[in-house]
């Protein structure tokens, strides 16, 4: 999910009750609900090494209680400079349950990231399979909107309340934020039993009589109601609109995408490190041969794609049709070596 959902969610839960239990709670579940993203800093080594490590260990039980131990580190740094000036917080404070917390707020990253199409590994190293629940969108209005009303309600109530002389509550938005996560996990039922609908709907397609081997269904924003199918025969794809309120499924022959032949160029692209990386993780690969230029130097250049079909579809502000985000290229040269990796449009240094 998006960083701000993130942050929202931790300190959502905080307002949950959590920051009753101990000092720097809130603090603490805000920052660990966003650190597994730290794997960002991977992007440092270019776009492929980014690509590789993002969702990587930070974002799996092995590697929970370290990041949740650093946040309490951490904590615990502050806190001591603070008593050294005379500080004191407000709540007590308790290690252990500041602990928890953290790995609360780290637990709902994952969460939240296993919600939407791209997926995580959460048993890495010792499992090294993708799991994605692929029915929340990776930037949700909905989920965003109940976060917010957690913390503008209770702000907006409590200026009428101090208009009228009430008593300011210590810990005030409990019942709002509890309120808003119940919608969540209300929201995620829902989208899960359409993503199902949309499934069983696609069962009773006839795709020219072509046996189906699997089937996925990719959510769209806002919506739960509308969704992007992918059926997967033996000699193509095909790609379709469900509509599960109107019970339809709309499909053209511009949808069928067939699988690409295999080439020497491809086999070579798919043992670089781009596109080993990227198999590892695309459940939906199209790769192919798609241009060939000359190069005075290195003659004859082959150019070799890589694109996942589960974002190869329109929302109303991304074109994935045309231009698939989280897409790869290979160069090869006529020698058979790689000399340019990209992804998403960026040069692997």
């Amino acid at each position: 999910m998006d960083p701000f959902t993130h942050l929202l969610t931790g300190a959502c839960l905080a307002r949950a009750g959590f920051n009753r239990k101990a000092a720097y709670a809130t603090a603490a579940m805000v920052v660990a609900a966003d650190l597994p993203d730290i794997d960002t800093l991977w992007g440092i080594g270019g776009p492929v090494a980014a690509f590789q490590h993002h969702r990587g260990w930070t974002h799996t039980f092995f590697g929970v209680p370290f990041e949740a131990a650093a946040v309490v580190g951490v904590a615990w740094l502050w806190h001591r400079r603070r008593s050294r000036n005379g500080k004191q917080p407000a709540a007590p404070v308790r290690w252990t349950w500041l602990y928890v917390c953290a790995l609360i707020a780290l637990l709902s990253h994952l969460a939240l990231d296993w919600t939407n199409n791209y997926g995580l590994r959460p048993f890495f190293p010792f499992n090294p399979r993708w799991y994605a629940g692929s029915f929340v969108f990776i930037v949700e209005p909905v989920m965003l909107a109940l976060l917010m009303m957690a913390f503008v309600a209770p702000a907006l109530f409590g200026l009428i309340g101090s208009e009228v002389g009430a008593r300011r509550e210590r810990f005030r938005g409990r019942g709002w934020a509890i309120t808003a996560l119940i919608g969540i996990a209300a929201l995620w039922g829902w989208r899960a039993l359409e993503q199902q609908k949309a499934l069983q709907l696609a069962t009773t397609e006839d795709l020219g009589g072509a046996e189906v081997l699997k089937l996925w269904a990719n959510p769209m924003p806002i919506t739960p109601f509308k969704w992007h199918l992918v059926a997967e025969t033996s000699q193509f794809y095909q790609t379709a609109e469900v509509d599960t309120l109107h019970g339809t499924v709309t499909t053209s022959p511009e949808d069928i995408l067939y699988k690409p032949p295999t080439t020497s160029a491809t086999q070579i692209a798919k043992r670089s490190w781009l596109g080993e990386v990227y198999l590892d993780w695309s459940q939906l690969p199209l790769v192919e041969e798609v241009a060939r230029s000359s190069d005075p130097d290195a003659g004859t250049l082959t150019t070799v794609t890589f694109r996942d079909l589960r974002f190869m579809y329109d929302v109303a502000f991304l074109r994935g049709r045309n231009n698939a985000p989280l897409s790869g290229s290979v160069t090869i040269d006529a020698n058979g070596s790689v000399v340019e990796m990209q992804m998403d449009g960026h040069v692997q240094k």
